[in-house]
């Protein structure tokens, strides 16, 4: 199984060129049963990777384009009426996926994004009298661009502490973009690729994560890391306890895909400023990046413990 793990991750490495803690990130987010929010500009490979993930991974996929006029039963789905039977029939949108790509999600009004709201939460769907469940596995990747730029709507906080973890990819270095340039498009790659795993596969390993052990003495470290949060001068609002649920989630996750049992400090590193960088804001925030700065800075701060 960790074999294939490590194969799937090959293979988006030789898609997504340059950037293996990303797509660690990412594989661990979906591992952990979270969903994940990809904030870039434009043309850097947020599309590509989502697709990429589906590919890889063996799982069905769908893509929903956010617009500004974009309606919550455009996502969701909608009721329709049989003549000949007289009578209401549901049906499903593109949400009822294994992968959903939400792209562009800040250019939909805040009604349209509160339609991901439950599915991501609860992975059901609630119309009219009847709760339809979501497939399993259930994963979310939405794309968005900075909010500076125009035409964009801010995620509600409500909305954002859905994601469980917020990555960004960033501009290729030098050498991969020389590469880039000379090869074309990656995307183009992705129609021959065959998958490493499937959906059964994934059910596996998230149900695997769940059991990597974690001490008393990580879970005193977690604790510390939660705390300073919510002590911190500069910090509005510290984490909370389902961001913590998260923080161990993922850090568990990162220790799978080391191929380790345990959890450790490092791991719990690794991936804090993913998970909680999007959650935390300075009493002045100016832009999106000072939530990350003062993860880092939490991680500093902590000792790790003997």
């Amino acid at each position: 199984m960790s074999e294939r793990l490590q194969q799937a991750i090959a293979t988006l490495e030789a898609i997504i060129l340059g950037k293996p803690a990303q797509l660690r990130l990412a594989v661990a987010c979906l591992l952990a049963r979270g969903h994940l929010l990809i904030e870039d500009v434009p043309g850097v490979g947020k599309t590509t990777l989502a697709h990429a993930l589906a590919q890889v991974f063996g799982l069905a996929w769908q893509r929903v384009q956010f617009t500004s006029d974009l309606l919550p039963a455009d996502i969701i789905g909608v009721s329709v009426f049989d003549r000949n039977t007289q009578q209401f029939h549901f049906r499903k949108g593109p949400l009822f996926t294994q992968l959903l790509l939400a792209d562009e999600v800040n250019r939909a009004s805040p009604k349209a994004q509160s339609a991901l709201l439950e599915a991501m939460e609860e992975r059901q769907v609630s119309t009219d009298v009847t709760t339809y469940r979501l497939p399993d596995p259930f994963f979310v990747v939405a794309t968005q661009n900075p909010r500076e730029q125009a035409g964009t709507y801010a995620l509600p906080e409500s909305q954002l502490d859905r994601f469980l973890m917020r990555i960004r990819l960033g501009y290729p270095d030098a050498t991969h973009e020389r590469e880039l340039l000379r090869e074309g498009e990656r995307r183009e790659m992705l129609p021959q690729l065959a998958p490493s795993l499937d959906a059964e596969h994934v059910l596996a390993l998230q149900a695997a994560v769940r059991s990597i052990h974690v001490s008393d003495a990580l879970l005193d470290y977690l604790q510390s890391l939660i705390a300073h949060t919510r002590s911190h001068a500069d910090i509005r609002i510290g984490l909370s306890p389902r961001a913590g649920q998260g923080l161990l989630r993922a850090a568990q996750a990162w220790t799978a895909i080391a191929g380790r049992h345990a959890v450790l400090p490092d791991d719990v590193q690794a991936v804090f400023a993913a998970v909680a960088g999007h959650r935390l804001e300075r009493h002045d925030a100016l832009d999106a990046s000072d939530g990350r700065r003062l993860a880092e800075r939490v991680v500093e701060a902590v000792p790790v413990p003997a």
